[in-house]
Formats: C-alpha cells, structure tokens, sequence
C-alpha cells in the first residue's frame, strides 16, 4: 500500500500556521480498549477558534484501522468539520464532511473552494449510501464520501486537500457569538450521542453510555457534559 499521510500530523500542521494550540489532559481516556479493539484519542483548544479532536482505532490485530478527525468552531463561524479513514482488510473508506452549525448563511465563495477540491476526486468511486441520519439534513453537499481498494495516495490527497481548503477558510472566517456558536455545536453533539451514528453506536457498544457521552461530547466536540 502506498505511503498516506496521517491526519493527525497534517492537521496539526496546518493549524499550527495560523493559531495558537493548547493539549488537553485527558486521562485514561486517553487509551480505552475493549473487546480486541484499542482508541486513542487526543484533543487541543484552538485558541480562538474552538476544540480539535483526534482518535485512532486498531483491531484485528491491526486489520482494521481507523483515524479521525473533528474540528468544532465555537469562536468563529464556521461549520463543523469531520475529516475519517477507514482501511478495513485493505478496503480504504476516506471522508470529509461539513456540517451546518453555523449562526448565517456560508458565502458562496466558500462552497465554491470545495466543490473545487471535490471536482479533482469526482472520478473516484462513492461509498455505498448508508442508511438515512438525522444530520442528513445539514450536510453540505460539497462533502466528500469514497471508497475503494488501491486508492491510498488519491484518498489521502483528498485528505489534504479538504484539510487545506478548510484551514484557509477557517484563518479568514470572523468571530462571532461565542455563546451561541457554542450552542449550536453542544445541540449537535447531543443529538449525535442520543440519535446515533455508525462510530457512536460502537463506541457505546463497547465502553458504555457513561464512557461514551464523555468520549463524544466533551473530547470529540468540547462540549458540556450534564450529570
């Protein structure tokens, strides 16, 4: 398989450029293992942006892999961004998705910069259309869904690409209500928690409702948690 590039150190780079980062402590979070299958995450404030969130899976013996990636703006107003890689026994899913956590309405410059970065990757093949979610409805279709075997150095620079494109936007996107922004995102990562999607349900599967909502609100999405 080719050489990818690892979501984490490309992100962190990119970000590095224009904003200030502070690691958080997450404890034995940190790493959890249940059932031949070990996550590590980590998470960072982006200063005056809002919460980074990094988590990698392994099982079967490495088989299976995952990395994902979650940036939520509280401080400025930008949409949610969710970068996934999935190699499953050598079939390789790549992901980017926006979502519209937003208090008004995106430019039309800034759809247009990803339709851009999609139209290059326009050829690759789609991932199956899973079944229908709730946060169908503010995925903005300009997201990115592919898979397939062989793809290693295509998928990952999409990867890049998305990663690019968004940062860029993000260094020029103004600050807003922070309390209301931080509303939208806390609104989504409880909705996530309670109506489910294909990484929560296994999270929760595997740790626990208590584990789980702490693993997805307050380090996947810098959200609150209520006891």
């Amino acid at each position: 398989m080719a050489n990818r590039v690892k979501l984490r150190d490309s992100t962190l780079a990119a970000l590095e450029r224009n904003f200030a980062m502070e690691q958080e402590k997450l404890g034995a979070d940190a790493c959890l293992s249940a059932k031949g299958m070990t996550f590590e995450t980590e998470r960072w404030k982006i200063l005056g942006v809002g919460n980074l969130c990094v988590m990698r899976m392994k099982a079967f013996l490495g088989l299976m892999r995952m990395e994902t990636v979650i940036i939520a703006p509280t401080d400025v107003d930008a949409p949610l961004f969710n970068l996934d890689w999935v190699n499953a026994f050598g079939t390789e899913t790549q992901v980017a998705e926006l979502y519209d956590t937003q208090l008004v309405p995106w430019p039309s410059e800034c759809h247009e910069a990803f339709e851009l970065a999609y139209a290059q990757y326009s050829d690759l093949p789609d991932a199956p259309a899973g079944d229908p979610r709730w946060y169908d409805d503010i995925l903005y279709p300009c997201s990115f869904h592919k898979k397939g075997m062989r793809l290693t150095e295509r998928l990952s620079n999409a990867a890049q690409d998305y990663l690019a494109v968004y940062t860029d936007l993000l260094a020029g996107t103004p600050v807003c209500d922070s309390a209301k922004k931080a509303a939208k995102v806390q609104a989504f990562a409880e909705k996530l928690f309670e109506e489910g999607g294909p990484a929560v349900d296994q999270v929760i599967r595997l740790f626990g409702k208590q584990t789980a909502k702490r693993l997805v609100l307050q380090h996947m999405y810098g959200a609150r948690l209520h006891e």
